[in-house]
């Protein structure tokens, strides 16, 4: 009885930004697990837990650049300066 019990690999398939943002947004909303969802979709839980951990450091990028830019309204500090200069 050789071979059974052995899993063939999966083929690699790839999928648009569009469905990968949608695999995203349904784990966050925080009804269904990450398992959930990737069994939902015949998804590998990995997969979407890497998606999950890449959208969350793309966002963390953007509210970096978006915080260490300087602002018109504060004078053309940066909200970081700014704050920095309150707490002292």
């Amino acid at each position: 009885m050789e071979g059974m019990g052995e899993k063939r690999p999966r083929p690699r398939r790839s999928f648009m930004p569009q469905f990968k943002a949608d695999i995203v947004e349904r784990c966050r909303r925080g009804d269904r697990t990450v398992g959930q969802v990737a069994k939902d979709f015949d998804l590998t839980e990995t997969a979407v837990r890497d998606w999950v951990r890449q959208a969350q450091a793309d966002l963390d990028a953007i509210a970096l650049r978006l915080n260490t830019r300087p602002r018109q309204t504060l004078d053309f500090d940066t909200p970081a300066d700014r704050l920095e200069a309150l707490l002292r």
